[in-house]
């Protein structure tokens, strides 16, 4: 199977060192890019509400605060990168200043696969999306690596969209590790399907119901949490590393056999249905209708879930096991006093 890559020297730094770049946001995704940007010497400014609780974090570091207007309008090159339920209102006050020749950028697809933003044709559009979180994308380019990113263009308008979009993926690490070509649809549609049945909304389940087994049946909760979540890391980072033949390598004969017994009962064709189900309802935009309704509604049973996931059981033996570990609080990937 053939699929483009971009790496290091297939990208020109100098591209977007020409020019000036607002970052709109400084949350996760936002923190990383503006302060990758400023270490790739690029000229780089955050946009931000007046009173956002994060002007204060981003002046700290060094950069450059505007209003989200005065920058979309300072700005040569506009990245998204706030919430996606928010995005669409935040636009109006940048789409004024997205004159003729101008470029806008995104880390997710959403917003213009399902139409909630409509740039004019006058600018470029384009994606780029490091596939991992911003606390990761800055970690990775402070110690020299990058994140493998991907590259959609969604308006050419110049002619060079994509000679910069690489730039710009240059300037934050993403071509030190190789930067993969798509499309604004498959992006938001593969990684909301992702996150869904898999990485989140699957493995999350998952640990639960594994952990609620084995407490249900008289087993410590302690030994529940180090069987079923602690010891995910240690799998996922194996799987990361090399595929699921590099994981069943490393794991005992024993793990290995009761993975090929046990893990097609579990995960049954009965999943696999009902994740095609879940694949429709984001193709036809539900899910998105579905998420953007219940912000606006005032999120009563998003923040209703939220609680009750975070008051678990789990949560809590987690929280009382990892304090005692000593390895614990080093090297935090999430500091949220700076990021």
């Amino acid at each position: 199977m053939s699929f483009k890559l971009f790496y290091d020297e297939n990208a020109n730094l100098d591209l977007i060192r020409e020019k000036k770049v607002a970052i709109i946001g400084y949350g996760s995704q936002g923190h990383a890019h503006a302060l990758n940007l400023a270490n790739s010497e690029v000229d780089v400014a955050v946009g931000l509400h007046q009173n956002s609780k994060s002007k204060e974090k981003a002046e700290k570091a060094g950069l450059k605060v505007l209003s989200i207007s005065e920058a979309a309008h300072w700005a040569d090159v506009v990245m998204m990168l706030v919430p996606d339920e928010v995005m669409a209102d935040v636009y109006q006050q940048i789409e004024p200043h997205l004159s003729k020749g101008k470029s806008l950028g995104f880390a997710h697809g959403f917003n213009i696969h399902f139409r909630k933003i409509t740039p004019s044709k006058d600018v470029d559009v384009f994606m780029i999306a490091p596939k991992g979180p911003g606390h990761t994308v800055r970690r990775e380019y402070v110690n020299g690596s990058g994140v493998p990113c991907l590259v959609a263009i969604h308006q050419d308008e110049s002619g060079a969209a994509l000679d910069v979009a690489l730039s710009y993926a240059k300037a934050i690490g993403g071509t030190r590790a190789g930067v993969v070509e798509t499309t604004f649809k498959e992006e938001t549609e593969t990684d909301l399907f992702g996150e869904q049945t898999v990485l989140c909304g699957g493995l999350s389940s998952l640990i639960k119901a594994g952990y609620e087994t084995l407490v249900e049946a008289g087993y410590s909760p302690v030994m529940a949490y180090f069987e079923c979540l602690h010891e995910v890391k240690l799998i996922t980072d194996l799987i990361y590393e090399g595929g699921i033949a590099n994981m069943r390598y490393s794991i005992s004969n024993t793990a290995e056999f009761g993975d090929y017994i046990t893990g097609p009962h579990i995960i049954d064709s009965g999943v696999k249905d009902r994740m095609k189900e879940v694949l429709k309802d984001i193709q036809s935009g539900k899910f998105a209708d579905q998420f953007l309704s219940e912000i606006k509604s005032g999120g009563k049973n998003f923040k209703g879930m939220r609680e009750k996931e975070a008051n678990h059981p789990i949560e809590e033996i987690g929280q009382a096991v990892r304090s005692n570990f000593r390895f614990s609080h080093r090297n935090k990937l999430v500091d949220k006093e700076v990021n």
